[in-house]
């Protein structure tokens, strides 16, 4: 089966031929399979947010591709216009860009702009709420009403109702407390179950990546440095910290046991962490 995305030698440069000028994006190739969990990784100033307004359309690349289902998004006009809608977005603290006066017209406000039926418009309102947990009472409510996780999750419907195939988030759980975190979390996940729908997720938790996603784009300086399951990067601990990245808590656990001699290989999830040390009880484990 074809990716459903495909990036081709990407690159990016802002203010170009001025003194200002800024290669974000450089080269940059990599392809997306159609239902993948894909955590996007790196330092401020790496090129991730860009590389993301890239693949709906926002940004126009200097030069390379961006393929969606085997066309080039910027063919035409239309092309566009459609990716942004089979590409959603969801910016980082999106609950800022919340501005109609009731949750239901703010969940509303895409699907309307695609150009659907009052009938169609309803569903996906009521279907996108059901997915992030939005209440019949809360839909009549003032978004500025709701708190902040509230917020959050109704930001997140209005970019579902779209029913995008490929979902595209920036630190989704920025700046929430434990419960609203993992409450957006799993929301994202039943999405994702319910429309085989691809996800990319940027975030800063080495914990959340390391735990959800099955593969792993690393980011550093414009460039893509690593392509591989968490397995594979967080293998090459040394080289992410190097790079100024965080690497998961129970990793880090890891590293410190084999400077003091134990005799443990690294692990990024807490199942690998417990299979390792029962191994080690039982005097089975390797170095």
């Amino acid at each position: 089966m074809a990716p459903i995305l495909e990036i081709k030698n990407l690159t990016h440069t802002y203010s170009a031929g001025t003194p200002f000028e800024h290669k974000a994006l450089d080269s940059v190739s990599f392809s997306v399979e159609r239902g993948e969990f894909i955590g996007i990784i790196g330092h401020t100033g790496s090129g991730k947010s860009t590389l993301m307004q890239h693949m709906n359309g926002l940004l126009k690349p200097t030069s390379g591709n961006v393929i969606l289902d085997g066309v080039d998004i910027w063919q035409d006009k239309k092309t566009t216009r459609q990716a942004r809608f089979r590409v959603g977005l969801v910016f980082q603290y999106p609950e800022y860009q919340l501005f109609e006066e009731t949750v239901y017209k703010d969940i509303a406000f895409g699907p309307k702009n695609m150009g659907l039926k009052p009938d169609e418009v309803d569903r996906r309102v009521r279907e996108a709420a059901s997915f992030v947990n939005l209440t019949e009472a809360q839909l009549k409510v003032s978004p500025f009403d709701l708190s902040g996780g509230q917020k959050r999750r109704v930001a997140i419907a209005g970019v579902i109702a779209m029913e995008p195939e490929i979902l595209i988030l920036d630190e989704p759980t920025a700046g929430l407390d434990p419960v609203s975190r993992e409450e957006i979390l799993e929301n994202i996940q039943s999405y994702r179950r319910a429309k085989n729908a691809t996800i990319m997720m940027v975030s800063h938790s080495m914990n959340d990546v390391a735990r959800l996603t099955e593969r792993l784009l690393v980011m550093n300086g414009s460039r893509l440095a690593m392509d591989g399951t968490p397995d594979e990067v967080f293998t090459r601990a040394q080289e992410l910290l190097d790079m100024g990245l965080d690497i998961p808590e129970v990793t880090r656990v890891f590293l410190r046991l084999r400077e003091l001699g134990l005799p443990v290989d690294p692990v990024y999830s807490i199942d690998q962490a417990v299979a390792v040390l029962k191994k080690l009880k039982e005097g089975t484990a390797h170095a």
